[in-house]
């Protein structure tokens, strides 16, 4: 029997919310994602088990609410693949737009100053 850590009443496993102060006892939060269309009938179950030793777990699922296959990665191996999933960064140009707007007005200063030379053939 496992105590609430709201207001440490024992509490048995199969409880998801204490008898003695209603406190939620999860130990793992589900989402399931849709799968892209190419995979029409299968979905993705993500758990985050928030136990002793903490992991997400991944799980492919089908159309008959079997599932197909599952692992689960550790806490750090989670964070890494957060990172991952993150949308690409675009590329700002305003460096290079930066740069140009700097050459143009070297260029524009040298012509007006008669310091750039050109020789005609």
């Amino acid at each position: 029997m496992d105590a609430c850590a709201q207001c440490g009443g024992g509490v048995e496993e199969r409880f998801r919310f204490c008898p003695w102060c209603g406190a939620t006892l999860r130990r793992k939060f589900v989402e399931f994602f849709r799968a892209h269309p190419r995979d029409a009938g299968k979905a993705l179950r993500v758990s985050r088990y928030v136990t002793d030793e903490p992991q997400v777990r991944f799980s492919v699922w089908d159309a008959s609410g079997r599932v197909e296959s599952a692992v689960s990665v550790d806490e750090r191996e989670a964070a890494r693949l957060a990172l991952f999933l993150r949308p690409p960064r675009r590329f700002s140009h305003g460096l290079s737009d930066a740069l140009r707007s700097y050459a143009a007005g070297v260029s524009a200063r040298r012509s007006s100053t008669g310091s750039r030379k050109t020789t005609s053939s």
